[in-house]
């Protein structure tokens, strides 16, 4: 079959089949599906009244998202299947990400093994806000510090700030690229920058909210977001000078200030990295969002 390469136009369509069912994983948002361009060839196809999502890389082929319907029917997942097969000569290759807990069953049902993944952090708006109690003690001296030392302006983000945030990327960027030796974290610093350029290069047509924070009057942080569901927003991206100390707290903390109508803050994934994961455990989340994968039993 046909498969359409993804645009910004498809938005609606990519949303009312996302809205079909309530969703918790951060990645059910064409938000967090669109910027991924800058590292994938996605494409997209309607299969047995299901829309199917594929990335594509140098690597393989493999569906971002189970098919989006009412209810599966098993015969689309075979499609899916087939058409992951007809890129990948490594067979093994081919499979389904971020399947949602409730959905495992089905699918262990239909003979497919289900393999976790790193899951999302979700946290209490509330507790982000207020950080109350002595588990965010730390983070209420950093925010403490951040407003008694320096002079700032807390603003929605507009794309006359497009380009101080690309250059606030880079220096975060090679100042985490000095602190950590790892070679899966310094290969994804250039993966997000991607995903950050095709975010801000189609900010105007995205559902998302954007703040920055000026320290005299230069840009030294931002973050994006979205709206998940009516309960919960996710934290996209945020990023700070790193020699401004207490900034990150304070940007983290004004945004879930604002975030009055939702009850959580789902702040992602840890990317099975430990310092990212010590990092979101630092905000006391009340439960780790499973997320699996799927793939066929000796697929060969």
């Amino acid at each position: 079959m046909q498969l359409h390469k993804l645009q910004i136009q498809d938005k609606r369509l990519f949303s009312r089949y996302l809205s079909l069912k309530r969703h918790e994983l951060s990645t059910y948002a064409f938000e967090n599906i669109f910027i991924w361009q800058g590292l994938y060839e996605i494409r997209w196809g309607i299969i047995k009244n299901s829309l199917c999502i594929f990335f594509r890389d140098k690597l393989g082929c493999f569906a971002y998202l189970p098919p989006l319907s009412g209810g599966v029917a098993p015969d689309a997942l075979e499609k899916v299947f087939r058409i992951m097969d007809t890129y990948n000569q490594n067979k093994e290759i081919s499979r389904i990400e971020n399947i949602e807990e409730k959905e495992v069953l089905f699918y262990r049902r239909q003979g497919y093994e289900c393999k976790t993944k790193p899951g999302d952090y979700l946290c209490r708006r509330s507790s982000l806000a207020q950080l109350k109690g002595n588990s965010f003690k730390s983070k209420r001296a950093a925010y403490n510090y951040f407003i008694k030392h320096y002079k700032s302006e807390y603003l929605d983000f507009s794309l006359t700030y497009r380009d101080s945030c690309l250059k606030l990327y880079d220096q975060w960027s090679k100042q985490r690229w000095a602190r950590k030796e790892d070679l899966l974290y310094r290969g994804m610093l250039g993966d997000s920058r991607n995903s950050l350029l095709e975010l801000l290069d189609n900010y105007r047509d995205l559902s998302l909210s954007g703040k920055v924070v000026l320290v005299h009057r230069q840009l030294k942080g931002f973050s994006f977001g979205f709206r998940l569901n009516k309960d919960t927003f996710c934290i996209l991206f945020e990023i700070t000078d790193l020699s401004v100390k207490g900034l990150s707290q304070f940007i983290f903390r004004e945004f879930c200030c604002e975030l009055k109508s939702y009850a959580y803050i789902n702040i992602m994934d840890d990317s099975s990295l430990e310092n990212l994961r010590q990092v979101k455990l630092s905000y006391r989340p009340l439960k780790v969002i499973p997320s699996y994968i799927i793939t066929r039993k000796n697929a060969e």
